[in-house]
């Protein structure tokens, strides 16, 4: 052999003949199973192979080549392995110029097929497979790094190379504790390699982390395939498995392209059983998990898109079973309820998880794409939830509010106002989302992740009488002249969704230490002066709410709203220190111990606890009294003026729509106020016909196009230029001045700046000192 090399070395342009001649014999040797000198062959052709490295050798390679494909295509186990492990020494060798004449098609092909052997013997079919994955490893490595030769990432390679590989890693559920285990002994990891599911996985990480983007469709176009043809979709531990090492193998920047063929296939699998899109959607959240680290590309929304619509599709699903299977076996009914119920679960969590992954600005944007897809009455959301009905509607909503849970967890604005702008807040509180007790709680976790910025809530976990709110450290700032503006415009909006939430009939213990949580972070995060003067007022508003009972609340509700107020009122009145106002709030909890302790949360909600018949006979000291509140707080620089005006609810464009009947008396309650009727006026109701009520859709549409009207005036002044907009108010108002001198004989004093004060005189009425932002002429709001 030496002699042989030496001259082979000396004369390179012998190697051909060389190489002719050893494959003659080698051929001729295996026919007759002469296998010793097959061997022999085998190993001058591998030193000669190791040791010349000239210009010829490219001659030499291809009588190779045909030796080892000699050796794979006989029926013989150990020439197959010795043809491999010569062409694994083969693939080693790094090449001066490319053959770009070589092919290897014979070799992907025979060295998949090893991977599925299925020979009697285990040992020898472990062996087997063990050199068909080594062998294919070998290609990839020799022709994956020559981009002028790229076959191998055809697809009728791929769907060779990717299934096989994928045979031998479904087995490696069983050995994942044994690689969980501490670290073991030399032997035992030379035992692991030649493990065939372990080889194959570093193979298969092997083969991704060189794909380059353009290769990446027909790298993971197979583990689909597989995954569908062996039903891995159910029990889908492998997939999720296969999945992990797809996103950890290849590129960062390539993640996105991965989560969008998962959601194509899912698309694809729309109609299938409810398993086999939970399982699919469970791959997603493992591979989104993943990418969300990394980047994600263009496919934030697409994600997200994707995902609600097979969350609509599971409801109308589930609603359709339980429909078709009125009357029939009810136990299949419920097993498939239950799969459906799996799905959306499964959505919701990579939902969730997915947009708590994002960076804030995403994940502002994601919330508002959700929350835009809630069906909420009498807006436009864009979910057809037509075919649905109101059960389906309503658990599309509380779906979309769960996922909206989850990607709110976790979220700091810098100011309440990027939190909850107004686009979001409006149909976050809508009446539409009253209407069901999980709804009502899904809605206040939402705003208790929004408002506490700095972790406060598990501090006020469970409606109790703190003894001493300092014991809990509760951090806080100073607020923002956002927050104020912010409190100033909506501040109404989340006083009268606490103000409502508390008068539904069907609320339980939770939904009350909901609501009592969501006063305690408003109070921590938002409020100044004004603002404790409003929350004292909603406070008061409510515990008159129980007493008079204007509702018909169950005893129950009545004595867990007066429960909450004493709760809420001790937490105020610690948190604003004034001690004449905890002097007061103590006394009256006090009290309530001795003689009506159901008024109490660690009484009312603990079990069978005793209700009392009425609440007429109780005596004032256990209520909280406006006048006493007014004193406390009036030397303490509070202005207490408000406090002498009951709380009314804000009337909203939307409960003109609802049918709800809470909000419909809160509106009659406050007509009543502004018009100063007493209760003893006989309101006129008008006999309903058929023009009456064609009256009222028309009056819809009228109030429809009004808020259309709105909409453009408030876009014309937020994006048209300066000097039109000055030029049609000024003009606009020396017509409307010429016009009203002229019909109401006005006389009509401008004010000096923008902010200041107009002053308007009508006979011998005359109204001083109005501030612009508050009149109520439409034609003078431009003014």
């Amino acid at each position: 052999m030496e002699k042989l090399t030496f001259y082979a070395v000396s004369a390179p342009e012998k190697l051909d003949r060389i190489g002719a001649y050893l494959a003659e014999r080698l051929s001729r040797d295996v026919v007759r199973h002469r296998y010793g000198n097959v061997f022999i062959a085998m190993e001058a052709l591998d030193q000669l192979l190791m040791a010349c490295h000239s210009q010829s050798i490219k001659p030499f390679v291809e009588s190779f080549l045909h030796m080892v494909a000699k050796l794979l295509e006989s029926g013989e186990p150990k020439l197959q392995v010795y043809g491999t492990n010569s062409f694994v020494k083969f693939a080693n060798i790094e090449e001066d110029t490319p053959s770009y004449h070589r092919r290897y098609d014979f070799f992907v092909s025979r060295f998949s097929a090893m991977c599925h052997s299925c020979h009697s013997d285990p040992e020898v079919q472990t062996e087997i497979r063990i050199a068909g994955i080594r062998g294919i490893q070998g290609v990839v490595r020799k022709t994956v790094n020559d981009e002028l030769r790229a076959t191998i990432w055809e697809p009728q390679h791929m769907d060779k190379i990717v299934p096989s590989l994928l045979f031998n890693m479904q087995k490696i559920e069983d050995n994942e504790s044994s690689r969980l285990a501490p670290p073991a002994s030399p032997s035992v990891v030379s035992e692991r390699e030649e493990n065939p599911s372990v080889l194959a996985e570093n193979c298969f990480r092997e083969l991704l982390g060189r794909a380059a983007y353009g290769n990446m469709n027909n790298a993971v176009r197979p583990v689909f395939a597989h995954l569908d043809h062996h039903k891995l979709w159910e029990s889908n531990e492998f997939a999720v498995s296969c999945f992990k090492i797809i996103m950890y193998s290849i590129q960062a920047q390539y993640s996105h392209h991965v989560i969008q063929q998962i959601l194509g296939h899912l698309d694809a699998h729309k109609r299938d059983s409810p398993r086999i899109r939970a399982g699919i959607v469970q791959v997603l959240l493992e591979a989104v998990a993943i990418a969300a680290k990394g980047s994600i590309g263009p496919t934030v929304l697409e994600v997200f898109n994707t995902l609600l619509k097979h969350l609509t599709l599971s409801v109308d699903f589930e609603l359709g079973d339980r429909r078709s299977s009125a009357g029939s076996a009810v136990f299949s009914s419920n097993c498939k309820e239950s799969d459906e119920r799996i799905v959306q679960n499964a959505i919701i969590q990579t939902i969730g998880f997915f947009g708590s992954n994002l960076p804030d600005y995403q994940r502002s944007e994601i919330m508002m794409f959700i929350m835009g897809k809630v069906p909420v009455f009498g807006s436009s959301h864009t979910l057809d939830t037509s075919q649905l009905g109101d059960l389906g509607t309503k658990r599309i909503q509380i779906m979309l509010l769960r996922s909206l849970l989850m990607v709110t967890s976790g979220y700091k604005a810098k100011n309440i106002v990027s939190a909850l702008p107004p686009p979001f807040l409006d149909p976050l509180l809508s009446p539409s989302l009253m209407e069901d007790l999980e709804l009502r709680q899904l809605v206040l976790e939402i705003l208790h992740n929004l408002i506490d910025r700095h972790d406060n809530r598990a501090k006020l976990r469970g409606i109790r009488i703190i003894p001493d709110v300092a014991d809990l450290k509760i951090k806080r700032e100073k607020i923002s002249r956002q927050d104020v503006s912010f409190m100033k415009k909506h501040g109404q909006q989340l006083y009268r969704h606490v103000y409502l939430g508390c008068k539904e009939e069907d609320n339980v213990h939770k939904n009350y230490e909901l609501l009592y949580t969501a006063l305690a972070l408003v109070t921590i995060e938002l409020a100044n002066e004004e603002v404790v003067i409003d929350l004292i007022r909603v406070a008061i508003a409510l515990q008159d709410l129980a007493i008079t009972n204007e509702d018909n609340l169950k005893m129950f509700s009545r004595c867990s709203i007066m429960a909450l107020v004493a709760a809420y009122l001790n937490f105020l009145s610690q948190m604003i220190a004034v001690p004449a106002f905890c002097q007061h709030v103590s006394k009256v909890i006090e009290t309530r111990n001795m003689e009506a302790p159901y008024f109490l949360p660690e009484v009312l909600f603990r079990d069978k606890c005793s209700l009392p018949k009425s609440l007429d006979k109780q005596d004032k000291n256990v209520f909280f009294l406006t006048n006493k509140i007014v004193e406390s707080l009036g030397g303490s620089g509070y202005s207490v003026e408000r406090l002498s005006v009951p709380y009314v609810p804000q009337v909203t464009d939307e409960d003109r729509l609802s049918r709800r009947k809470s909000i419909v008396d809160t509106i009659s309650i406050q007509v009543d106020m502004l018009t100063g009727s007493s209760t003893e006026d006989k309101i006129n109701t008008e006999e309903i016909t058929f023009e009456s009520l064609k009256k009222a859709i028309d009056n819809t549409g009228m109030e429809e196009q009004e808020k259309e009207k709105r909409r453009q005036v408030i876009e014309k002044f937020q994006k048209a230029p300066f000097e039109e907009i000055a030029a049609q108010c000024e003009s606009k108002a020396n017509l409307l001045h010429d016009k009203l001198a002229q019909i109401l004989e006005l006389t009509i004093r401008p004010p000096p700046s923008p902010s200041g004060t107009i002053t308007i005189t009508a006979g011998h009425a005359q109204y001083q000192s109005v501030p612009v932002y508050e009149m109520k002429f439409p034609d003078l709001c431009v003014y």
